[in-house]
């Protein structure tokens, strides 16, 4: 059984606070969550991944459907500005990751799956803004690569309370785990998990069934 990490996505000035250019509703009380989470996983010495977006000042890397809005604002989420930076209560601190993404995904395009696999991280616990966008897409794709994933429910956040309760749903559909900050921390260091993957080996092992037939 391999790790499991804290994922903490898109938590920057420009997504966060009052007024902010692509600001989130109630993207600060989800920030409250997180750090709680945070101060959790920092005590335990549990591996951190800040994900967040960095645009080139031009626009050039900016998604087609959010260039407008790019655009408008005069450029958001551009590398050494204020807007760009994570939001004061989760600063990361020495010995946390860094992972910088111009898409949807934490993991595309992106040296997320490699680093996790290099550290041993097989379980990722997901926070962050917002749930039907980057939350969603780093979900479906960390389940493609055969991580387990956990999403904290009070630890993400959408523009609306329905869109957010309606993308958790599909989300525990497709068998991703949901849970609060609090049940998070009280479990911790032994997060709850399902082990699909050695299971499975444990089931083909067992059975002994012959996968493919050859046509050669």
């Amino acid at each position: 059984m391999g790790k499991t990490a804290l994922m903490i996505i898109d938590m920057q000035k420009d997504f966060c606070l009052p007024g902010a250019p692509f600001e989130v509703y109630g993207a600060m009380d989800v920030a409250a969550n997180i750090e709680k989470a945070l101060k959790a996983f920092r005590e335990h010495k549990m591996p951190v991944l800040h994900v967040f977006r960095y645009y080139r000042a031009d626009g050039s890397d900016v998604e087609l459907t959010r260039y407008d809005g790019f655009a408008e604002a005069g450029g958001s989420l551009v590398r050494g500005t204020e807007g760009g930076e994570i939001v004061d209560e989760l600063k990361p601190i020495d010995g946390e990751y860094l992972i910088v993404k111009q898409r949807w995904s934490a993991f595309f395009e992106t040296e997320c799956d490699m680093l996790c696999r290099r550290l041993g991280i097989d379980h990722i616990i997901v926070t962050g803004v917002q749930t039907p966008n980057c939350i969603r897409g780093t979900v479906w794709d960390a389940n493609s690569l055969d991580y387990e994933v956990t999403v904290l429910t009070d630890g993400t956040g959408a523009k609306t309370d329905e869109v957010h309760e309606a993308n958790l749903f599909d989300m525990r559909n497709i068998g991703v785990m949901t849970m609060s900050t609090e049940e998070l921390i009280a479990s911790l260091p032994n997060v709850p998990r399902e082990n699909h993957v050695a299971k499975i080996r444990k089931d083909i092992e067992e059975k002994g069934i012959v996968p493919e037939l050859s046509d050669y």
